[in-house]
């Protein structure tokens, strides 16, 4: 069985706080502290037509603009420079029918767009289902916060738990089952990973903290996200499950975090 880390569940609330560093590097919390202020999210309310649906989670609206759901991720669908993920194309069939001949309401966030420039919203169907939530309570996707974003993230992490406790969707199938991290070899699967095993040393850098499972796999987390967690010595010589992407080096590998509802301590410890 595993559980989640108490610590981690305390930090999901509603409110969003920001305070600038010694550096004029600006930080965004949902915990207070000494000097941040409280950000006030004032979300819009007009409603939009699909031309397009792209996948389980990014959809075309008529007016051009790209949506991608915020909070949360499906499984890869077949394209030109990507292949299909198990579970893909089921959560874009379900989105294509649920939202066909509807219009739907959008909710954005502190950011506002991603790196691709697509507008990063919760999105709502005219009968007023929240359908980033209704995605993850079926085990259509799986729940990735990125920070400022983390309005309605408590209430997908409780989707997310009872899916994976009655394995639904992607959470019964062998494919996204977690691994030991000494199973990650050259030929590694890539996208979004359940990776287990015993953080043995922490190791700070001047822009990251390094959990490092050995000399080969190491937990990356940025330090602007470090006020999320709790202390980093509560993981040191504690079996852990961590989820994200890959990225490889030479050094080895490594899984970015931005959120401490990415890392749960094994039970056992």
């Amino acid at each position: 069985m595993i559980l989640f880390c108490t610590l981690s569940v305390s930090v999901l609330q509603a409110k969003v706080y920001v305070w600038v560093d010694g550096y004029g590097q600006k930080h965004y919390s949902d915990r207070p502290r000494n000097g941040a202020q409280e950000l006030a999210i004032h979300p819009g309310y007009s409603w939009y037509t699909i031309k397009r649906v792209y996948d389980g989670d990014t959809v075309l609206l008529q007016n051009g603009q790209k949506i991608r759901f915020s909070g949360i991720n499906t499984p890869e669908v077949e394209g030109r420079y990507k292949s299909a993920e198990p579970g893909g194309e089921e959560a874009k069939q379900w989105l294509i029918q649920r939202l066909k001949g509807q219009k739907i309401r959008l909710e954005t966030g502190l950011e506002k767009k991603d790196k691709y420039g697509r507008l990063v919203a919760h999105v709502f169907s005219e009968d007023g289902e929240h359908i980033n939530l209704e995605l993850v309570r079926k085990g259509l996707a799986f729940v990735t916060l990125h920070p400022p974003n983390l309005k309605y993230s408590q209430a997908l992490l409780d989707a997310q738990l009872q899916a994976e406790t009655s394995l639904s969707g992607i959470w019964g199938r062998a494919f996204y089952q977690a691994k030991p991290y000494n199973e990650v070899k050259g030929h590694y699967k890539k996208g979004w990973n359940r990776i287990t095993g015993v953080i043995t040393k922490i190791k700070p850098t001047r822009h990251n903290i390094y959990l490092k499972f050995s000399d080969k796999f190491a937990v990356k987390i940025n330090r602007k996200f470090q006020e999320l967690f709790p202390d980093f010595n509560q993981y040191l010589n504690k079996k852990v499950e961590v989820r994200g992407w890959l990225n490889k080096s030479r050094y080895g590998f490594n899984l970015m975090l931005r959120h401490p509802a990415s890392i749960r301590l094994l039970n056992g410890n």
